[in-house]
This record gives structure tokens, C-alpha cells and sequence, in this order.
């Protein structure tokens, strides 16, 4: 029997590249999003590999339309093995001119849409005691940025309670793994279609990486669990300013307000925040003669805790050799026999 994956967000963007690279890999994939027309499409091309697949529409932000989808991938694909959280939304403007019902809906869609898809999966996981949950996040969890304050809002809220769970399983020694995958900015259709108050088209700033790099992030932390992964130089820089210097972090992302903006001028997009916007959209974005080609460009935790293990070894080493030079006794000093 085939593996069992779950992608929602699947038709589009990080999402779709996911599906592809499961399906790739030998894994039945079940798709999760709203717009049926995408949907069928994607099933289309992924039946290519050979294995079974199965669309569902659905919107993640309602909990009863995750179980009941949990449900139906059980009964027509089989086990759920792997789940991926991918689905969000954002709204681009200033914090104060963004409405309660905007912050509502972004924390629905981008937040409780894991929260759910979490749940949902748990439920079948751990009576079988095995599964990998799979946060798809973002650097902006770790570093928040200007002009995107509901979705940083949300993906901290995410790290938040993926940490609080893992803490339960590992109590109840459940051997489900949770994993957190922090991105970069990525030439996706998200920067098509999210919802913008700004007058001006939003822009991805360099350095911008591949959808298929985020997939084989993706696929490795289901097939080989880790804490957490960062992908790109740039999530694992805006970790180590947060960590080391979050004041002058704070100034770096205050200066990148502009860079967020393109010059062309448009009115408000209503974007996909409530509703889908029709039509093809695929993988890749409009930023794609910009983009980094690489396919490995990730670290995960394991290699983080192996640096910082050797690096503590060898203070602790430093400290020893002072501590002994210290309580060394020292030679009596020789007569002068030049006088």
C-alpha cells in the first residue's frame, strides 16, 4: 500500500510543488483547497505518477470541513502517514488600516487552518502511533516584518502551538513528529492574489527561492523528522539577528518596508482572503528571472545542535586548559649569573 499524504494549500504555489514531489516519490497524495477548477487540474497531472490521488474542496478555516476530509482521505486513499500544512492568506498593509474581520480571517486561514489540519490528522495518528505533521512557516515567525502584521501574527501563533503539542506527545511518548519548516521569500502566485491595501503591487525582495526548494524541505522533514528546517540563507540570518541583536532587527526590517512594494501604482485588491481567485496559476510567481535555482539550500536543527554542541565543547575545552594553566604552579625564578 502506498503512502498516505495530505497537502492543503495543494494547487498552487509551495503546495502544488509538494504535491509533485510526493507524488514523485511514490506517496497516494490528497489535495486540500477551495477552487474546484485548480483542484482538478492538479489531480490531473499528478495521476501522472502512478500512484492514487484525490482532490478535495474544502476551506481550511472551517474545522468540520477538515475532519470531514481527514475522513474521506482514510476511507479512499487509506492510512494518513504524512500531513502538511501549507494553506494561508495574508493582507498587505499598515497594521491600523487593516479591519478586525481582515485580522480574523488571516488568523483563521493561517493559524487555526494548522491548528485544525493538526487535530484532524492527530486523531487518526495516534492510534497508530505513527504520522508526521508538517508546519509550513515562515522567517517572518521569527523575525516579524512591517506591513504584514496579521500573517506574522498567525505564524508565530503556529510555533507556538506546535511547540505546546510536542511537549504532550512526547509526555504520552506518542511517536508522532511535529516539524516547523521556516521559509524564505519564494516565487509563488501568492504575490498575485493576497489581499493589498497598499496602491502598490507587492514585491518579493531578494533573495527569492523556489517553490521545488521548499517542497524537498518539505518531503525531507516528513521522510526524515526534524524539530525544525529553514530554508534559504535568508530565514537562517533573519534567526540568528532575531536571536543575537533583536533591537537592531527591528531597524533592518523598518528599512525594508519599501522594499516590499513595487513601483506600479493599482487600486485595493481584494485578493483571496474570502474566496478564491479563478483561473491557472501553477507553481511559479512573476519573479522567476530573479530566482535562486538551488534544490538544497536548508538546515535543520539536527545540524543546528551538532554546531552549537561543537562549539560548547570547545569553550568548555578553553575553559579547562585556563582553569589548569590558573592552579599550574609556577617555577621559581633562576638566579641572575651575570653579576
Amino acid at each position: 500500500m502506498a503512502r498516505v499524504a495530505v497537502v492543503t494549500g495543494g494547487t498552487a504555489g509551495i503546495g502544488l510543488a509538494t504535491a509533485h514531489r510526493l507524488a514523485a516519490g511514490g506517496w497516494s497524495v490528497a489535495m486540500v483547497a477551495r477552487d474546484p477548477g485548480r483542484l482538478a487540474a492538479a489531480e490531473r497531472a499528478l495521476a501522472a505518477y502512478g500512484q492514487p490521488v484525490l482532490a478535495i474542496a474544502a476551506d481550511v478555516a472551517d474545522p468540520q470541513a477538515v475532519d470531514a476530509a481527514a475522513a474521506r482521505v482514510e476511507a479512499e486513499l487509506g492510512p494518513i502517514r504524512a500531513w502538511v500544512n501549507n494553506a494561508m492568506s495574508t493582507v498587505v498593509s499598515p497594521a491600523d488600516e487593516i479591519t478586525p474581520d481582515e485580522y480574523r480571517r488571516v488568523t483563521e486561514t493561517t493559524y487555526l487552518s494548522q491548528v485544525y489540519g493538526t487535530l484532524a490528522a492527530l486523531r487518526y495518528m495516534k492510534r497508530r502511533n505513527r504520522g508526521a505533521i508538517i508546519q509550513v512557516s515562515s522567517g517572518l515567525a521569527i523575525r516579524a516584518a512591517p506591513l504584514q502584521a496579521p500573517y506574522c501574527a498567525a505564524k508565530f501563533a503556529v510555533s507556538g502551538f506546535t511547540d505546546a503539542l510536542r511537549c504532550e506527545l512526547l509526555h504520552d511518548d506518542v511517536a508522532v513528529s511535529l516539524s516547523v519548516v521556516y521559509l524564505p521569500a519564494v516565487n509563488t502566485p501568492q504575490f498575485n492574489w493576497a489581499r493589498n491595501h497598499t496602491g502598490h503591487r507587492q514585491y518579493a525582495p531578494d533573495p527569492v527561492f523556489d517553490p521545488r526548494l521548499c517542497a524537498e524541505a518539505i518531503v525531507y522533514a516528513v521522510e526524515h523528522p526534524r524539530r525544525e528546517v529553514w530554508v534559504g540563507r535568508s530565514s537562517m540570518m533573519m534567526a540568528a539577528a532575531q536571536a543575537l541583536a533583536p533591537a537592531l532587527a527591528d531597524r533592518k526590517a523598518a528599512s525594508m518596508w519599501s522594499a516590499q512594494l513595487s513601483d506600479t501604482t493599482i487600486p485595493d485588491m481584494d485578493g483571496n482572503l474570502y474566496d478564491p481567485v479563478p483561473g491557472e496559476v501553477g507553481i511559479d510567481g512573476r519573479f522567476t528571472d530573479r530566482m535562486k535555482t538551488t534544490r538544497g539550500e536548508f538546515v535543520t536543527s539536527r545540524t543546528r545542535d551538532t554546531v552549537v554542541g561543537g562549539l560548547a565543547g570547545l569553550a568548555l575545552l578553553g575553559l579547562a586548559a585556563a582553569a589548569v594553566a590558573a592552579t599550574r604552579p609556577r617555577r621559581a625564578a633562576l638566579p641572575d649569573r651575570t653579576r
